[in-house]
């Protein structure tokens, strides 16, 4: 049986979120020297305040979710704004770099917090044979 709460949908959107940030960015990495190539990026914030919106649209009144319930993938794009070389490729290992470890302690941070939402779910289920 899965036990679900409305937090730990949450994290769960994030941490699928993180997981694709993660490989769009080594998408991005593994294509430095690819002429022509052009960054790709999404939203983070704004996937997630999507996510949540989809997620609570999701939910019954009484605040348990309707599954199974397939929330929408990110709006991939091309990143605007960047140098781009003269064989057209505009990936900045630099910039590259950070959103990787960005997008790491993202993933790290939710799978914390995940593991918190679990353990007091735990001891709320527990909490009747103390």
């Amino acid at each position: 049986m899965q036990i679900s709460t409305p937090m730990s949908d949450a994290l769960e959107r994030y941490l699928d979120l993180s997981s694709q940030e993660l490989k769009l960015t080594a998408q991005n990495m593994a294509n430095i020297d690819t002429p022509g190539y052009r960054a790709q990026g999404f939203d983070f914030a704004g996937e997630m305040k999507r996510s949540l919106g989809e997620l609570a649209a999701g939910q019954t009144k009484n605040g348990v979710a309707r599954k199974p319930f397939s929330l929408s993938a990110p709006r991939v794009g091309l990143v605007d704004g960047l140098v781009e070389r003269p064989d057209g490729n505009n990936v900045s290992m630099d910039r590259e770099s950070l959103n990787m470890a960005e997008a790491q302690l993202q993933f790290r941070t939710g799978v914390e917090l995940l593991k918190r939402e679990s353990t007091r779910v735990m001891d709320a289920i527990h909490a009747d044979s103390k």
